[in-house]
């Protein structure tokens, strides 16, 4: 049994990982924002603290040998700033208590978007450098991080993991906003949306992190190194979204803007946003537009070969599974 602590224990992926090593038998402690009776209910010991505080985060990271570091800001637009203390310093204090509490295992849970400078990105492995300008201050400060995650030394081992686009039940993030903006009519595809990507089932990202983090503990093949992970089925953007919509009782969406008018709108939408200081995330941003218009799939080989990581959730399961969730969760009349 170990003790583990997991940051941003209370988001998505956080808590289906709680969850997972909770069933496992194993002591863990949960840090995030605000108090999550969920977690209180799996008989998770909670911090509620900022990942910026560097006081709190250092001392839960006291008493335990393993952290999964989940915790970020994630999104397509705001201030640098904001993005520089979650993703940035968070993860510097996160280094700083794994160092002081003697810390044996990290892993850290990064994004594609590190490598995603704006083309297609099709097949492509871990070789692939990191993107030298970014559209959004989100992958900007993922990759910061995550380089100082690997640069990390002394007795700490650490493994940073890439999944792309979380999905399945009890998304908070991806699936509400694409149901909202379906049901408010204002969703629409760039482009023709027939470039392929990949998404991650939310059972399959947990695996990934409990599979690395074994290995950790073993031969430590995966130490100092980042890896792809995903559900190893690349699909269309438009198909997944009605997909989604799909499994939420929703009609399919078949609406397009030209990607030319796409990519010209997006700079004037931003900068406008920033003269009158609007409030809220503007409809197109160029990050959004990149998002839509290219492809971004990845060779999971690696990390297979390394921590034996295979999905076993294939996209039929998860849908199904999402399906079920959702009419669970919808109110009766």
């Amino acid at each position: 049994m170990s003790r583990v602590l997991v940051t941003g224990g209370g988001g998505f992926v956080g808590q289906a990982l709680c969850k997972a090593l909770r069933e496992a038998g194993h002591q863990v402690r949960a840090l995030q924002r605000s108090a999550v009776p969920a977690l209180q209910q799996l008989g998770v010991e909670t911090v509620a603290a900022d990942i910026s505080d560097t006081d709190r985060v250092v001392a839960a990271c006291q008493d335990v040998d393993s952290v999964f570091h989940v915790a970020a800001k994630a999104g397509a637009w705001g201030p640098y700033e904001d993005y520089h203390r979650a993703n940035v310093l968070g993860t510097e204090n996160v280094l700083t208590g794994c160092r002081q509490a003697g810390v044996r295992f990290l892993v850290y849970t990064s994004t594609p978007s590190v490598v995603h400078a704006g083309g297609d990105l099709a097949g492509v492995n871990e070789s692939a450098p990191y993107a030298e300008h970014f559209q959004a201050p989100y992958p900007q400060t993922k990759a910061i991080a995550e380089q100082a995650v690997l640069a990390a030394g002394g007795n700490l081992r650490r493994v940073a993991l890439r999944p792309h686009l979380v999905w399945g039940p009890g998304d908070n993030h991806l699936l509400p906003r694409v149901v909202e903006r379906a049901r408010q009519g204002k969703l629409a595809f760039i482009g023709a949306a027939d470039k392929l990507i990949d998404v991650t089932y939310v059972d399959n990202a947990v695996d990934a992190h409990l599979q690395a983090w074994l290995e950790l503990q073993g031969e430590g093949r995966c130490d100092g190194r980042a890896y792809f992970i995903s559900d190893g089925q690349p699909i269309a953007i438009k198909t997944m979204i009605n997909r989604m919509l799909q499994a939420a009782g929703l009609d399919p969406v078949n609406r397009h803007v030209p990607l030319p008018l796409a990519r010209m709108l997006a700079p004037l939408v931003e900068t406008a946003w920033r003269t009158l200081r609007l409030r809220g995330e503007p409809m197109l941003t160029r990050f959004v537009v990149d998002q839509f218009a290219t492809a971004h799939w990845y060779d999971i080989g690696a990390a297979h070969r390394d921590f034996g990581y295979a999905p076993k959730v294939d996209l039929e399961q998860g849908m199904r599974r999402l399906q079920d969730s959702l009419a669970a969760a919808a109110p009766t009349s």
